[in-house]
């Protein structure tokens, strides 16, 4: 290409020549370059209210991880770290499921009894859930609208569990699957199971737990189809702003779909845990739309790029960009902690500079990461990460791309042992630009033509818009 551009322009061969040498060249940074004084670190400005979205869209809190402490003490620690979460830029959070299940105050919510006790009915063993009272539930969920945080309640529809044992005819046998909840409401039997008169199975069981049937009457009566439903219930009474859906790959899209027209305005993500984008987007469209998932494709991806040392895989196709308004990305949950180290650090620089949806994991935030750098990467999603994006350049090592929108940005990720600097084309002529990480202490102006030599530290990442944000 170089050489045909050279004979039919021979006037424009040294500008060309130098541009595209200078795009594709990995350089290590001289010494002379490599900033041995590194400007202060880039806070940013706190978010007073995030009423508002922002320019970069919300961020998403996971407000619990696997085997949080038990005694009903959950809902208090997260309800005291609401205003410091809002004032760093988080808009949603997602909390575990909420109603009373088989294993009680012990249990993670995941083996759902009664959908209506919220840890004000003494039964499987507890009165509270291992997350608190309904009280407590009911002052977070109070206290994170007063600070602008949506709560997305954690729904699993797909199974049961805690049920008497009752003699089923679908079986020849007995089943655990006789629900007589101490709230009174969605009393089930061995018909709203699978096998039933209807049909033996559908998409798949869990676990080995009762699978409910969404096509019985009493089902969808009481999950979606009725002025006292579940949906209502949590909503209206409740007061959540969204839902989480757990495995959706055990039920038909129209489930989720049903659930989600009977609360017009929530927000809802469903768990379809497949690192095949067709297999993602395909669900969503046949939610009607009503659902983003999450990002699994781009989770694999970025276990390839990170661990595996080989960032062309962020180049790859992922829900993110085949429909970025419903990608939900994250980097670790409550399921899965696989990137490590200092590498998961640079995959929230990814997915924070990305479009999408990014949630962030409660104990990374909390607990694992550098709470500053996680804040500037908040900052810089929800103050610079907009527009559509190019992608400029990926290698082993290094990954490149562009924000398009106003203000924008440009993310250089380098996974390499060194200083790396490359030559870029930005959206900005004759513009002073910086790092707004605070990694490098370089303030670079743009020529003329857009282009500009930016740079990364070694294992490390910056972030480049118009100075002035």
């Amino acid at each position: 290409m170089k050489k045909l551009i050279y004979f039919l322009a021979k006037a424009f061969f040294c500008l060309i020549l130098v541009f595209t040498f200078s795009q594709c060249k990995k350089e290590k940074a001289s010494t002379t370059e490599n900033p041995s004084e590194i400007s202060a670190y880039q806070k940013g400005k706190p978010f007073t209210t995030s009423a508002a979205t922002g320019a970069g869209g919300g961020i998403l809190m996971q407000a619990f991880y696997w085997d949080v402490p038990a005694g009903g003490t959950w809902y208090n620690t997260v309800k005291a770290k609401v205003p410091a979460w809002n004032s760093v830029g988080i808009t949603a959070m997602w909390l575990p499921p909420v109603s009373k299940a088989d294993n009680g105050g012990l249990s993670m919510g995941y083996d759902p009894f009664d959908y209506f006790d919220f840890g004000d009915f003494n039964q499987h063993g507890s009165t509270e859930t291992r997350f608190g009272s309904k009280t407590e539930l009911t002052a977070l969920i109070t206290a994170a609208h007063a600070n602008t945080i949506q709560v997305y309640a954690d729904m699993v529809l797909n199974h049961n569990s805690g049920g008497a044992s009752e003699a089923n005819p679908y079986t020849g046998g007995n089943t655990w699957t006789k629900f007589t909840p101490a709230s009174g409401k969605f009393l089930r039997s061995y018909s709203d199971f699978h096998p039933n008169n209807i049909h033996s199975s559908d998409a798949g069981v869990f676990g080995g737990m009762p699978d409910l049937c969404h096509d019985q009457a009493n089902v969808s009566i009481w999950l979606w189809n009725s002025a006292s439903a579940v949906s209502k219930y949590y909503k209206n009474t409740m007061k959540f702003d969204g839902f989480r859906f757990d495995y959706v790959k055990g039920f038909a899209p129209w489930v989720v779909s049903g659930f989600m027209n009977s609360v017009p305005g929530s927000f809802a993500v469903g768990e379809l845990w497949d690192s095949n984008v067709d297999v993602l987007n395909n669900w969503v469209v046949a939610t009607g739309n009503t659902s983003s998932a999450f990002d699994f494709a781009c989770y694999y991806k970025m276990q390839d790029a990170f661990n595996g040392n080989d960032l062309n895989n962020l180049s790859a196709d992922m829900l993110l960009k085949r429909n970025p308004t419903k990608a939900v990305t994250f980097v670790t949950n409550h399921d899965t902690d696989v990137i490590t180290g200092g590498r998961k650090l640079l995959a929230y620089a990814y997915i924070m500079t990305a479009e999408g949806y990014p949630s962030v994991f409660y104990r990374d935030y909390e607990e694992w990461l550098d709470k500053a750098k996680m804040n500037n990467l908040f900052w810089i999603h929800r103050t610079l990460a907009v527009g559509n994006t190019t992608y400029l350049y990926t290698d082993n090592d290094e990954y490149i791309a562009k924000r398009n929108g106003t203000p924008g940005l440009i993310v250089y990720i380098n996974n390499s042992d060194f200083w790396q600097e490359r030559w870029i084309q930005t959206n900005w002529a004759n513009t002073a630009i910086k790092d707004y990480t605070g990694n490098s202490g370089w303030i670079p102006t743009t020529q003329g033509d857009s282009w500009v030599k930016i740079q990364a530290p070694p294992h490390g990442y910056t972030v480049w818009s118009k100075t002035g944000y």
